[in-house]
């Protein structure tokens, strides 16, 4: 058995913090892109990968995160990826041209792939002794993530406001200096012997990366496109050549028996489309304030405070008991359902609508439903996942939530596109086509709601530190 450690709670700050920040990272410069589009010289079609080129590189890199994280232990992979994300910081902030600004964000990207599954790994080290201490853990850890999001959006508009756009990446500067400084607090574990499946690390995150790029590509260059076709088909390709070499290799990336733990495909799946519901629905709900309302960019920021507040109570300290009583499936269901009609409410703003009216009820029910399914989605998935593939399952699950909000923001932005969200200064068809943004992430929202009602199992206040090989962490093992 392992000593309880003293300084857990200390340790938990570090991880929320590191959480909150590389979540953050997706959503800071999103009100930077106009001027960092005026200074590097950034074409109108090739500025989304001031977001996408982070997006691809984190989503495409977890599944190899977390496997360094099982093979070398975890804290020394979270400490990597502080130096590679602070490193990718500074390249981002000294940027001069479109192509280093997109290196740097990249870089960024790779760090954050390294910190989100070292976090979720050292979390149930230090946690997995006693569920219910796990629960409140997880409910801190798991408030981080979307409040991040969140939060980005508003900092990113007082730094563009008050200051500069550089300033969104200096800010990670001091951040990942004083994090790095703060790792003593974390436990020292040792890895498991085995080596890195490259080939298959290769063939996933190209294959991940490649439908990526094809999906963002295609609003702009057409869905029949040969070249979007043939970027698919080779996603396809990629990602079906990834599951052989599984099958074959001794040590692969993802054990294919992973699959058999109860609750993770499922959950997965739920997570996927909750983020291709939940980032789009902020990314225009941002369009919609700045474009059509006409705020300002720090403005705009602030109008999505009240969500994060919403979400930071509601997973802190209500979430985590529903969950204790209800179990992870009706929470799920519910808040999925309940994000689905924030997001069908707000698809019903006007063009002359106010913030009051037609911004602040919708986003309250939709973060409501998002504080629901959030922590319950993550639980359900770690559920029953034996401690030395921790760092893996954590790594799946970052990775379906990345992905989902890549590909669900690449295809409703093609959506908007079709219904009048290119026509800027149109009010009217503006409105119109950030409505059918929203009214499409409403149905994602619900499909992931009914095939969780259909294929989840029932009730369940199981823990992954319930499941037998959590419940006695030893000095070799991982969380």
């Amino acid at each position: 058995m392992s000593t309880v450690n003293p300084r857990r709670w200390w340790a938990l700050v570090v991880l929320a913090a590191a959480q909150f920040m590389v979540i953050m990272d997706t959503s800071i410069t999103g009100v930077a892109l106009p001027e960092m589009q005026r200074d590097l010289g950034f074409t109108q079609g090739d500025l989304q990968w001031v977001f996408n080129a982070y997006v691809v590189a984190f989503g495409g890199l977890l599944l190899l995160g977390g496997r360094l994280s099982d093979l070398l232990g975890a804290r020394r992979v979270f400490v990597s990826g502080w130096v590679i994300l602070t490193a990718g910081s500074v390249v981002a902030a000294a940027a001069t041209t479109a192509w280093a600004e997109i290196v740097g964000r990249a870089v960024q990207g790779a760090g954050g792939a390294l910190i989100a599954p070292a976090s979720m790994t050292l979390l149930m080290m230090l946690f997995g002794h006693n569920p219910r201490e796990l629960g409140k853990a997880l409910a801190l850890y798991g408030a981080a993530a979307p409040a991040g999001g969140t939060a980005g959006v508003f900092l990113g508009g007082v730094f563009t406001e008050w200051a500069s756009w550089p300033w969104v990446f200096i800010i990670y500067i001091p951040i990942g200096i004083a994090t790095l400084t703060a790792t003593g607090l974390l436990p020292t574990v040792a890895g498991h012997r085995g080596t890195v499946d490259l080939l298959g690390a290769v063939a996933v995150t190209g294959g991940l990366a490649l439908a990526v790029y094809a999906t963002v590509r295609a609003p702009e260059i057409g869905w029949s496109d040969t070249q979007t076709v043939a970027g698919l088909a080779g996603a396809a390709v990629l990602l079906i050549g990834f599951l052989l070499i599984q099958r074959k290799v001794r040590t692969p990336l993802m054990p294919l028996g992973i699959w058999r733990v109860p609750g993770l495909g499922i959950s997965n799946v739920g997570m996927m489309l909750m983020g291709a519901a939940w980032i789009p629905m902020w990314y225009f709900l941002n369009l919609y304030l700045q474009q059509v309302l006409g705020y300002g960019a720090f403005a705009s920021g602030a109008a999505l405070l009240p969500m994060t507040g919403l979400l930071m109570i509601f997973m802190t300290l209500i979430t985590a008991r529903l969950l204790g009583r209800f179990g992870p499936k009706p929470l799920i269901v519910g808040g999925l359902f309940v994000l689905a009609a924030g997001l069908v409410w707000l698809s019903a703003a006007e063009p002359t609508g106010t913030f009051a009216v037609d911004v602040l009820p919708a986003s309250l029910v939709a973060a409501l439903g998002m504080s629901l399914a959030y922590i319950p989605l993550m639980m359900s998935a770690m559920s029953g996942v034996p401690q030395e593939q921790a760092g893996l399952a954590s790594g799946i699950v970052n990775t379906t939530y990345q992905v989902g909000s890549a590909l669900g923001l690449a295809a409703l932005t093609a959506l908007a596109t079709s219904q009048g969200a290119d026509r800027i200064g149109d009010l009217p068809a503006l409105t119109d086509g950030y409505g059918a943004a929203f009214l499409g992430a409403a149905a994602l929202a619900a499909i992931g709601g009914l095939l969780t009602a259909v294929f989840m199992r029932g009730k369940s206040t199981e823990t992954p530190a319930a499941s037998e090989p959590a419940a006695t962490p030893s000095a070799s093992t991982r969380a």
